[in-house]
């Protein structure tokens, strides 16, 4: 793609309305999608997984044949794996597609920085053989950060590094998981563990960077379509290690898969597959109760003024529950059993009580509490 795009007749020109419509449909949010945890995980890309209850939420909350305990199982499965991604921040992914995001996490190489190298007293040279001792370690089964580290300071090469494992060895570990070489693991006590992804059967492993990048392009477009150059640079570039170099380079490469469009006068993409359902598309008026740091607004980001107004992103970045309508953020929410409390932003429409009614209702189906909603 080039310059000359933008100038371009589009191939097709939606409101921003419709877009939001059908974006909010590939989310599973409207209508509430019917497919299993771990294919929901596969939709979204990525899940936020510093907090499970979170994470649990975002994906049942687009899944109406969930049940509690649904993503743990997956974990516990298989069918998703737990790993260090986007931003250096833990994710579910998807074992089939998760690699691809991987393969572009690494792509920065941070370990082969002189300051990594300095710290950790380990050369670019020396990574082959720690990453296989790493493997060997965890072929017994799952190992806390600080097991890991004993079992790894036994051997001469690495004694050095007993007080960075005795300190947590997060930033250490991380480049491992953007290999392949560990995943994350259920908690034990509290604590962190680290797994092999070797006896996995749907772990695909870690592509080449030339396959992930357009694949990872065309996943996001997917989902979070139509989405502009600089969604694009947000989601694959700011929250990875690919560089804005590479990322022009796949989807100047892409070219003939895209269609363009017109949203409100801005240009943005979708696969040229997806273009006649997205020309289809009715605006949506459904109401969701989202939870803090939520795909839908993690996705394209919290600078998106078109889901996230500007008046509403302290609150969206501090982690607050997302009151969502027609796929615009326009308030939060609290949970106060048996009460939910909404509180609305100036500038926007309040929805139907009917309808927010019958969100708190559904929400607390899926958190196992009779609740209702209430003007915060």
């Amino acid at each position: 793609m080039t310059t000359s795009d933008a100038t371009a007749s589009p191939d097709l020109t939606v409101t921003r309305s419709q877009a939001l419509g059908w974006r909010l449909e590939r989310h599973g949010l409207d209508p509430v999608g019917a497919e299993p945890v771990p294919e929901v995980v596969r939709r979204l890309g990525a899940v936020l997984g510093i907090d499970d209850t979170l994470a649990e939420l975002a994906v049942r909350t687009r899944s109406a044949v969930s049940r509690p305990g649904d993503l743990q199982q997956a974990l516990a499965d298989g069918t998703v794996v737990k790993a260090f991604a986007f931003r250096g921040a833990v994710h579910y992914l998807s074992p089939e597609d998760g690699g691809a995001y991987l393969a572009l996490r690494a792509a920065g190489r941070q370990w082969e920085l002189p300051s990594w190298v300095e710290h950790y007293g380990l050369r670019p040279a020396d990574w082959p053989d720690f990453r296989a001792a790493v493997r060997e370690a965890l072929t017994g089964g799952p190992l806390t950060i600080l097991e890991l580290g004993e079992v790894l300071t036994t051997q001469r090469a690495y004694r050095h590094l007993r007080q960075v494992f005795a300190e947590g060895a997060h930033t250490l570990v991380k480049p491992l998981s953007w290999q392949g070489d560990l995943s994350l693991g259920a908690q034990r006590e509290g604590r962190l563990t680290l797994q092999s992804l070797a006896g996995n059967p749907r772990w695909q492993g870690i592509p080449d960077l030339d396959e992930a990048g357009p694949a990872a392009v065309r996943a996001y477009l997917r989902t979070y379509g139509p989405a502009t150059h600089d969604h694009v640079h947000y989601w694959l570039g700011e929250g990875l290690s690919a560089g804005r170099k590479r990322l022009a380079g796949w989807l100047g490469g892409l070219r003939d898969e895209l269609a363009t469009v017109d949203v409100a006068g801005t240009t943005a993409y979708v696969l040229a597959e997806d273009a006649d359902s997205l020309a289809a598309a009715q605006p949506s008026d459904a109401v969701r109760l989202l939870p803090g740091h939520d795909q839908w607004v993690m996705g394209p980001g919290t600078k998106d003024t078109s889901v996230t107004p500007l008046g509403v992103r302290e609150a969206v970045t501090r982690k607050a529950g997302l009151v969502v309508v027609g796929g615009v953020v326009r308030g939060t929410w609290t949970r106060k059993d048996p009460e939910v409390d909404v509180a609305w932003f100036d500038g926007g429409p309040t929805p139907p009580e009917r309808a927010l009614e019958q969100e708190a209702v559904r929400l607390g189906s899926l958190l196992g509490r009779d609740l209702h909603w209430s003007r915060a």
